[in-house]
């Protein structure tokens, strides 16, 4: 194939990077999407990410709100951040690993009262 007269062609014209960090804050907010009930005193959901030519390997840290079904709750969110990450970086995610900091109560109206 020739270029047209003032045109590079495809192959000679670069590539786009997408810094970690932005890949990283996609991760973040896609697992707080997938969280289905966030504990009202949770702190948002963090993500570090490793990227390597087209493939991120993301670890999701969050906070759950107790009880709740965790493996589902994790599995939402593994699923949700693979997802969101392919469609908006365009990048292949091998491994979501996904950290439960910590479990918060849920808070009941029956404490502080006296009978």
């Amino acid at each position: 194939m020739t270029a047209v007269a003032g045109r590079v062609a495809a192959g000679e014209r670069g590539e786009t990077r997408i810094a970690d960090r932005v890949v990283a804050k996609i991760a973040a907010q896609a697992a707080k999407e997938a969280v289905v009930d966030p504990p009202e005193n949770g702190a948002s959901p963090r993500a570090t990410v490793t990227v390597h030519r087209d493939a991120a390997r993301v670890r999701v840290s969050l906070e759950l709100g107790y009880p709740c079904d965790i493996g589902r709750q994790c599995g939402a969110v593994r699923s949700r951040v693979a997802q969101r990450v392919k469609s908006l970086a365009g990048m292949e995610v091998p491994e979501v690993a996904v950290q439960v900091e910590r479990l918060h109560p849920a808070t009941s109206g029956t404490q502080g009262r006296t009978r």
